[in-house]
């Protein structure tokens, strides 16, 4: 009784070996750019900065009159929380992943910009916005936000960058969130974000 690949052809073999090997692709490529999708379903590529590992969740204009939105913007002392003419709140919410197997520290610099340069940083709310991001340092071998944290179990997943934007930005899109390596001003990484 002959065996049943003696009857597949030797070039078809190799074939799907080929095939095989190629799907296995380079798990080391570093990924610094990327687009955040939103809705669509896709999501921005894992953001590699420094030694660290970022991901946008959600990217969105918040509203202090709906009740989720007004629990991201809790903390914000009274000159934080007055929104001049013409400004908005944004919200990114992003998780940071550490593979390493000593804890490090996560970026402080954090920035969008829109198409005409205009630059904003984040406003860190103070310790009762439990959404907050702190940057800090993200345990060995761990992410942020925390696993048992309240962010971790809320509808994002993330931790919260919260900015003032200029309403005039919504119209200068695509935003891009750029990220700095705290050791490392040279090794950055940006996605555009979804409005």
């Amino acid at each position: 009784m002959s065996s049943p690949l003696r009857k597949i052809p030797l070039a078809m073999l190799a074939l799907v070996a080929v095939f095989a090997l190629g799907a296995c692709g380079d798990s080391h490529t570093r990924v610094t750019t990327g687009t955040y999708a939103g809705e669509s379903g896709k999501n921005a590529p894992y953001l590699n900065v420094g030694p660290l590992i970022y991901e946008v969740q959600l990217s969105r204009e918040l509203n202090p009159a709906n009740i989720e939105d007004a629990a991201y913007l809790k903390g914000l002392t009274p000159a934080e929380a007055r929104l001049e003419p013409g400004q908005e709140w944004f919200a990114v919410f992003i998780q940071v992943w550490n593979h390493k197997s000593v804890p490090l520290p996560a970026a402080t610099d954090l920035t969008i910009s829109d198409t005409q340069n205009n630059i904003y940083t984040p406003i860190v709310p103070g310790a009762e916005n439990e959404f907050a991001y702190r940057g800090g340092q993200v345990p060995a071998k761990g992410e942020l936000p925390l696993p048992e944290s309240v962010a971790a179990a809320g509808a994002t997943g993330g931790v919260l960058l919260l900015y003032k934007i200029q309403v005039v930005s919504l119209d200068n899109r695509p935003l891009e969130l750029k990220i700095v390596a705290p050791n490392d001003p040279s090794q950055t990484a940006s996605a555009e974000l979804d409005v």
